[in-house]
C-alpha cells in the first residue's frame, strides 16, 4: 500500500531489532502497547504509549517487539453510551497474525515476520492451480473432522492441518476427482460463552477471535509446542502440499460478527479498542444484529471495510490460498444506512484487487437483518451459495414423491426442476451466467445427504437446545420409516433418492458443492444443526464398520459423475445462450417429452408430465463439441421415453443410469427414434454421438 494512504501497515512490522505497531481507533484517548515475558503473560517486559495521527491511527515501536513475542493493547476512551473503553483489559490487535492464550482466559497477540523470513518455509515454486469455475467442483470439509479417524495417519496428525496435508487424505480427495476444497472457517475462534457453561464447544467455528491467525488447536501437537509461528508454517505447508496435488484451497470465513457476542459478552479486542465504530448500533447504542450471534461489524465505516479487505490479501496472498466463501454476505454488504448495497466498497473493494479478485468469491448472499435474502443480487464476480437451487431440487426429488405416494399427484410439473438444472437464468442476470451458481443439496448445516432419505423431522436433542435449533424446513423424505430401517425395498429406495440427488447436483449447470460424507452415505443420525459436536456424530468414517455397506457403490457414483462431467463440456456452460444466435460457451438446449417431440406448454406444467428429455450440446470455445442427453423421470411407474431425432445426432451411448447401484453401464448405443425403458423415479446420462460427416 502507498505511504499516503492513512490507513497503511496496520499491525506489527517486526524484525530481530524489534517492531512497530499501528492500530486504528477513532474514538480512544490513550494506547499502550504492552510486550510480555515468553512464559509470564501477566509480566510485561516493555510499555509503550502510543501516539495518535490526524487519522486515528495510533503507532509506536519498541525494542522488544521482535519475532515471536507476545503483545497486547491497552486502550482507554469516553465513557458514553457507544463506548466500551476499559483501560485494564488487555486487547488483541486486530491485526494479530499469532494469538497465545493466557492462563487466565485472555488473549495477547505474537508477533510474527512475514512468511519465510526465518522460519525455514519456501513455498518451492509450487503455483496455485487456478482452476477454471466451469471445470470446478467443491468439497465442503472440516480440518479437524475430515482425518480425526482416518486409520491411514498416523494419530498425532489426525484432525489437523497436517492430517488433511497427508498423502491419504490428498490420494481420497484427488481419486474422488474433486478440484477444490474448501474448508470451515480456520480463523482462530473460541467457543461461545454458552456453549462454555454447558461444557460445549463450537465445532464449526463460525465465532472469529482472530482475523489473521490460524486456528491453533487445528496444528499438531509438535507444530503447537512451537507456538504461532510453527501453527502458521504447518497451516501454509498444508496449502502447498493441496496444490502440489492440484487441489485448491477455498476457506470458509466470518467477517460478519467476532467473538466477542452480545454488549454483555466477552471483551477481546474490537470492543475495547472502539466500540462505537467497530460494530452497528441503534440510536440508542444497542447492538443491529443482522447476523443472529449478537453482533454485526459496522461497514458503514472505511476502518472495518480496510481490516477485511487487509485480512483476505494476507491469506491469499501470504498464505496461498485461492479463494474464500463469505459467511452472511448480505451483512458485508450494509452500508453507513445498514441498507445492502451490491456496489458496496467492501464487495467492490474484493473484486477491484488484484490478489483478492483473482481469488474464488463465493458469497453466502443472505442474513437475518432486514432485506436479508439478497440471492442473485451480488454483483459479477461473486458466485453465490443457490438456496433456491437446494430447495427446487430437494422438493422434486423428495418432496413430490412423498405427495405422489400420498395423493396420487406429485403436484407440480418438471419446468421448475429443468429451470434450476440449466443454470438458473430466473435468478441470475444474463451478463452473469450460470457460473454465479454455486449449487447445492447439502451443507453443513442441514440433513446430511443420507438423511434427507431417513429422516422427516430434526433430531437436535443431543445440542441442549430441546431441539428448537435448526431449521424445520428440510424438503426430506423418510421413504416412510424414521430413521435407520430394515425393509429392503425402503433401503432400496433411499439409495436411488441420493443417487439422484448427486446426479442432478452433477449434471447441472453451475459450480457444484459436495459436502464431505456424502459421497459414501454418512448419516449425523437425523441432526441436521450438529455445530456443537466434536465427535464421531460430525467426523468422517473411514473404516468399514465406520460407513454404510453402500458406502464403496455410492463412492464409485460419485467418482463416475464428476468425471462425467469433466468429460462433457456441454454439462457445464459458461455463459447462458441466447434464443437464435451461438454464445460461445454457452450450451445450446432443447427439451423433448417422453415422446420425442418437442415440449410443449402442458409438458412443463403438468404434474401428470415427468418425464423430461434435455438435449445439451456446447458451443466450443475452448474445447472440442460435445453433445449430452438426460432423461429424468420423476413419477413411481416405470416409463419409455422415445429418443428423440435431432439434427447432427446419429446415435446416444448410455453413461450412466441412477437406477443402478454401479455406476459402470454396459456398452450400449441406441439410435434416435428407438425406444427405451427408465425406471420409475430415476434419471439417464448418455452422449449424443454426431452423425459422420462422410
Amino acid at each position: 500500500m502507498p505511504a499516503a494512504d492513512p490507513l497503511h501497515d496496520l499491525g506489527v512490522r517486526c524484525d530481530a531489532s524489534g517492531g512497530a505497531i499501528r492500530l486504528w481507533s477513532a474514538h480512544a484517548t490513550a494506547v499502550e502497547l504492552a510486550v510480555f515475558d515468553a512464559d509470564d503473560l501477566d509480566w510485561a517486559v516493555d510499555r509503550v504509549a502510543l501516539e495518535r495521527d490526524e487519522h486515528g491511527v495510533w503507532s509506536g515501536r519498541s525494542g522488544a517487539l521482535v519475532p515471536g513475542a507476545r503483545y497486547a493493547l491497552r486502550v482507554d476512551g469516553p465513557a458514553d453510551v457507544e463506548h466500551a473503553f476499559n483501560p485494564v483489559h488487555n486487547l488483541l490487535d486486530p491485526y494479530a497474525r499469532g494469538l497465545v492464550r493466557a492462563d487466565d482466559g485472555s488473549w495477547r497477540g505474537a508477533a510474527l515476520a512475514a512468511l519465510g523470513e526465518g522460519d525455514g518455509f519456501d513455498w518451492g515454486g509450487v503455483p496455485k492451480p487456478v482452476v477454471p469455475l466451469d471445470r470446478t467442483v467443491v468439497y465442503e470439509t472440516h480440518v479437524r473432522g475430515f482425518s480425526r479417524r482416518n486409520p491411514r495417519i498416523p494419530e498425532a496428525l489426525r484432525g489437523t492441518y497436517a492430517g488433511l496435508a497427508h498423502d491419504a487424505s490428498l490420494d481420497y480427495l484427488t481419486d474422488l476427482g474433486v478440484t477444490t476444497v474448501e474448508l470451515l472457517p480456520v480463523h482462530a475462534f473460541v467457543s461461545e460463552q454458552r456453549l462454555v457453561r454447558q461444557g460445549r464447544v463450537n465445532y464449526w467455528g463460525y465465532n472469529t477471535l482472530g482475523f489473521f491467525a490460524p486456528h491453533g488447536a487445528y496444528a499438531s501437537p509438535a507444530a503447537q509446542a512451537e507456538g504461532p509461528a510453527g501453527v502458521r508454517r504447518e497451516f501454509a505447508g498444508m496449502v502447498r502440499r493441496l496444490h502440489e496435488a492440484g487441489l485448491e484451497l477455498v476457506l470458509d470465513v466470518v467477517y460478519n460478527h467476532t467473538a466477542e457476542e452480545g454488549r454483555e459478552g466477552p471483551t477481546y479486542s474490537f470492543r475495547g479498542i472502539d466500540n462505537a465504530s467497530y460494530y452497528r448500533h441503534d440510536a440508542h447504542g444497542r447492538y443491529v444484529d443482522t447476523t443472529g450471534c449478537g453482533n454485526t461489524l459496522d461497514f458503514g465505516h472505511e476502518a472495518p471495510v480496510r481490516l477485511v479487505l487487509d485480512s483476505m490479501r494476507y491469506w491469499a496472498g501470504e498464505l496461498g490460498v485461492d479463494g474464500f466463501r463469505l459467511d452472511l454476505a448480505a451483512t458485508l454488504g450494509r452500508d453507513e444506512r445498514g441498507e445492502y448495497a451490491r456496489d458496496h466498497p467492501l464487495l467492490r473493494g474484493m473484486l477491484d484487487d488484484p490478489v483478492i479478485g483473482a481469488s474464488k468469491l463465493i458469497a453466502e448472499p443472505w442474513d437475518v437483518g432486514p432485506g436479508g435474502w439478497r440471492t442473485g443480487d451480488f454483483p459479477g464476480g461473486f458466485t453465490e451459495w443457490n438456496d433456491r437451487y437446494r430447495d427446487r431440487m430437494r422438493d422434486f426429488w423428495l418432496g413430490d414423491l412423498r405427495r405422489e405416494r400420498e395423493t396420487g399427484s406429485a403436484g407440480s410439473g418438471i419446468g421448475r426442476f429443468a429451470t434450476r438444472l440449466a443454470g438458473s437464468s430466473n435468478t441470475f442476470a444474463q451478463e452473469r451466467g450460470p457460473l454465479a451458481s454455486l449449487n447445492f443439496i447439502t451443507a453443513h448445516d442441514g440433513f446430511t445427504l443420507a438423511d434427507l432419505t431417513a429422516y422427516d423431522v430434526k433430531h437436535n436433542l443431543g445440542n441442549g437446545e430441546e431441539n428448537r435449533d435448526g431449521t424445520d424446513n428440510n424438503n426430506s423424505y423418510n421413504h416412510g420409516v424414521e430413521g435407520e430401517a430394515v425393509d429392503p425395498a425402503i433401503r432400496a429406495a433411499r439409495r436411488r433418492g441420493i443417487r439422484n440427488l448427486l446426479g442432478t447436483l452433477l449434471l447441472s449447470a453451475g459450480v457444484p458443492m459436495i459436502t464431505a460424507g456424502d459421497e459414501y452415505g454418512r448419516t449425523q443420525r437425523g441432526n441436521n444443526n450438529a455445530y456443537c459436536h466434536d465427535s464421531p456424530l460430525s467426523w468422517l468414517g473411514w473404516s468399514g464398520d465406520e460407513r454404510p455397506r453402500s458406502a464403496p457403490e455410492l463412492f464409485r457414483t460419485t467418482r463416475a459423475l464428476i468425471r462425467l462431467r469433466a468429460e462433457n463440456p456441454a454439462l457445464r456452460p459458461v455463459r447462458y445462450g441466447v434464443f437464435g444466435e451461438t454464445t460461445p460457451s454457452a450450451t445450446q438446449m432443447d427439451w423433448y417429452s417422453a415422446e420425442g417431440a418437442s415440449m410443449g406448454i402442458d409438458d412443463w406444467n403438468s404434474p401428470a408430465e415427468r418425464t423430461l428429455q434435455y438435449l445439451a450440446a456446447s458451443t466450443p470455445e475452448t474445447e472440442p463439441p460435445n453433445r449430452i442427453l438426460l432423461v429424468v423421470h420423476a413419477r413411481e411407474p416405470a416409463t419409455e421415453v422415445v429418443l428423440p431425432a435431432h439434427e447432427g445426432v446419429s446415435a446416444y451411448t448410455l453413461l450412466w443410469d441412477s437406477a443402478r447401484e454401479d455406476p459402470e453401464v454396459e456398452p450400449l448405443t441406441l439410435a434416435p427414434g428407438e425406444r427405451r425403458k427408465i425406471a420409475g423415479w430415476s434419471m439417464q446420462l448418455f452422449r449424443a454421438d454426431a452423425a459422420d460427416p462422410a
